[in-house]
C-alpha cells in the first residue's frame, strides 16, 4: 500500500537505482497460494481449449480451424501457466538459456505460423503440419526442463532406427 502511495503522489520516481524489469517484477508479486492456483487455472485453460479442439475435429467444414486455433491457444495457455510458478522475468530468462533456446525459438515460430497458415494463407495442409511441429517442438521444449531427458529421448530414437536398419 506504500508503494501505491508513493506512486500517487509522485515519490515513486525517486528510486532510479532500479530498471524496469525489477520495478514489474516487484509490481507482480504474488503469494505462492495466488501462484500455485493461476497455474492451475491457466493449465486448466490451456488443457480444455486442446481437448475442446481436438473434439471440434468432427465437425464438418470449419472443425479443422476450430481445431488448430483452439489448440494452439491452449498451447500458449499452458506455457503461459508456468509464468506463474516462477515470475515472468525468470520464466522469460529460463526460455532463453542457452539449451532451451532453439526449443523455444521454434515452438513460438510454430505456433505464430500454425495461426498464419489458418488466417491470412488458408493452407490447411500446411497448418497441419505446424501443428504436428508445434505438438514436437512443445514436447522438446518441456524435455529441456528435466534433465537428461532429451538425452534419454535421442537415444531411444537412435536405438530405434538402427534395430529397424536391422
Amino acid at each position: 500500500m506504500d508503494k501505491l502511495r508513493a506512486f500517487v503522489n509522485g515519490r515513486e520516481g525517486n528510486n532510479d537505482n532500479r530498471n524496469i524489469l525489477q520495478a514489474a517484477n516487484e509490481a507482480s508479486t504474488l503469494g505462492w497460494g495466488t501462484r500455485v492456483k493461476g497455474f492451475v487455472v491457466c493449465l486448466a485453460i490451456g488443457v480444455g481449449c486442446s481437448i475442446l479442439g481436438v473434439c471440434c475435429l468432427f465437425i464438418p467444414k470449419i472443425g479443422l480451424i476450430l481445431f488448430i486455433v483452439f489448440y494452439t491457444f491452449g498451447n500458449i495457455c499452458s506455457l503461459a501457466s508456468t509464468m506463474f510458478l516462477m515470475g515472468p522475468v525468470k520464466q522469460l530468462k529460463r526460455m532463453c538459456d542457452k539449451t532451451r533456446a532453439f526449443a523455444t525459438v521454434v515452438m513460438i515460430t510454430c505456433l505464430v505460423l500454425t495461426l498464419c497458415a489458418v488466417f491470412w494463407w488458408k493452407i490447411f495442409a500446411l497448418s497441419l503440419l505446424f501443428v504436428i511441429l508445434q505438438v514436437i517442438a512443445f514436447a522438446w521444449y518441456g524435455l529441456s526442463y528435466i534433465p537428461f531427458a532429451r538425452d534419454a529421448v535421442l537415444k531411444f530414437f537412435s536405438m530405434l532406427c538402427t534395430m529397424c536398419m536391422k
